[in-house]
């Protein structure tokens, strides 16, 4: 499980930096998103990977610390999720005024030739 979860929070970090080196804006976007998923990923492995286990209390209704992941790095995560979508939805009204006010969707504003 959490071999996966490296290979999936790599792979997302490796395909979000590539991105954002891309001279179009919608890459660096979708790129900048790859990113977010990614820490979102990496903080919500922080609270224990728990396969089958009780979130809080176990199934004799008592409450181990020890056998319960952390609630804080979900919280964060749903809150950085919500965070994430808004400034996406930010950045892609930007895009779509930069564009028409320049003509292209380049990062620097111009195409090359």
């Amino acid at each position: 499980m959490e071999l996966t979860l490296s290979i999936a929070i790599g792979v997302l970090t490796g395909s979000g930096v590539w991105l954002l080196l891309r001279p179009r804006t919608y890459q660096v976007i979708i790129g900048l998103s790859l990113l977010s998923y990614a820490v979102n990923l990496f903080i919500f492995s922080m609270g224990r990977l728990r396969v089958g286990a009780a979130p809080v209390l176990g199934p004799d209704g008592l409450a181990d610390p020890a056998g319960f992941a952390d609630p804080v790095p979900q919280a964060l995560v749903l809150t950085a999720i919500v965070i994430g979508f808004a400034t996406t939805a930010l950045f892609l009204v930007v895009l779509l005024a930069a564009r028409g006010l320049t003509g292209s969707d380049h990062v620097d504003g111009r195409e090359s030739r």
